[in-house]
């Protein structure tokens, strides 16, 4: 797999970094920026719970490993990753890890997130199971079953919803037993920028996922598509936290996710002035973006 072999050269098949690398750690700030800005939400209106918000992270992570697990395996087997991949060594393509192995740890995966699970379901009930079950179902759907979302131009919508929506709010839920109006506006914008992530990844992959059947929205719309999908999701984060202080009332350290700004006007313009291999960066980025983001609007809920 061209820019993969010297990882592959350092991991050894079946161990322990093997398994590190199927992870995808750098993904992972996906799972954690919608719990910290749900918790600072809870903080926000007076509710916050430090051991829900806990078990809402750890269930967060295992959620986001076990959506990579099936990604990286089903992916393989539908022929998306090739040798003229241009994203990073995925585990069972590189020979890694097997198949065999890969489903082994998926399952293993989602079988630890009953552990947070059951705690959650004790704090917030019935509603917690649903959230689960769906959450695990469409990680495990994205790029496997019958109707993969992924490969029909679901992906995007999938993201945004699970990775904003339903994480926030959820993490607010367990925390505060409601949903506040604040909830819904907070993770829109999180669910914007990871959603943006996606869009790095799909425009970047948009010529080998052609030949992979997969019709990702990138495929579909075209790079110019995925450049004013990227803006207008860019666009969407950061009339957030305008729309809390002007609509909602809220102190105007509500506005320190504005300071990032710049760095998303940079993004923007390194994803319509790439191609290929170093769009990486920009992925890297944007995801860095979500962190710093997060982060912002945290501190923002917090301090207001």
């Amino acid at each position: 797999m061209p820019g993969s072999t010297e990882t592959t050269s350092v991991v050894q098949p079946g161990s322990l970094r093997a398994w590190v690398l199927a992870c995808r750690p750098a993904t992972l700030t996906a799972a954690v920026v919608p719990v910290m800005v749900g918790s600072a939400v809870a903080h926000a209106v007076g509710a916050f719970r430090a051991l829900p918000a806990l078990a809402a992270l750890v269930g967060a992570i295992l959620i986001q490993i076990a959506t990579n697990f099936a990604n990286d395996v089903f992916d393989h087997e539908k022929g998306a990753d090739t040798e003229e991949r241009l994203g990073p060594t995925r585990a069972t393509a590189s020979g890694l890890l097997t198949p065999r192995q890969m489903r082994a740890g998926l399952i293993a995966t989602i079988a630890l997130t009953l552990v947070p699970g059951i705690y959650l379901v004790a704090v917030g009930g019935w509603p917690i199971v649903a959230i689960g079950i769906a959450s695990v179902l469409s990680g495990v759907a994205y790029t496997g079953g019958p109707y993969p979302l992924g490969y029909h131009g679901l992906g995007d919508v999938f993201v945004f919803v699970f990775f904003g929506l339903v994480a926030v709010c959820g993490t607010v839920f367990v925390q505060a037993n409601t949903v506040p109006p604040l909830a819904w506006l907070a993770s829109v914008p999180v669910g914007a920028i990871a959603t943006a992530v996606l869009v790095v990844n799909n425009v970047r992959d948009r010529e080998t996922d052609v030949k992979a059947g997969k019709r990702t929205l990138a495929v579909r719309l075209g790079k110019r598509g995925g450049i004013a999908e990227y803006a207008l999701l860019m666009g969407m984060a950061y009339a957030a936290p305008v729309v809390a202080v002007f609509g909602l009332g809220l102190a105007p350290w509500v506005l320190l996710p504005l300071a990032s700004l710049p760095l998303a006007i940079v993004l923007l313009n390194k994803l319509a002035t790439g191609e290929g291999r170093p769009l990486n960066a920009v992925l890297a980025r944007t995801a860095m973006l979500l962190l710093v983001y997060g982060a912002l609007l945290s501190g923002g809920l917090v301090l207001s």
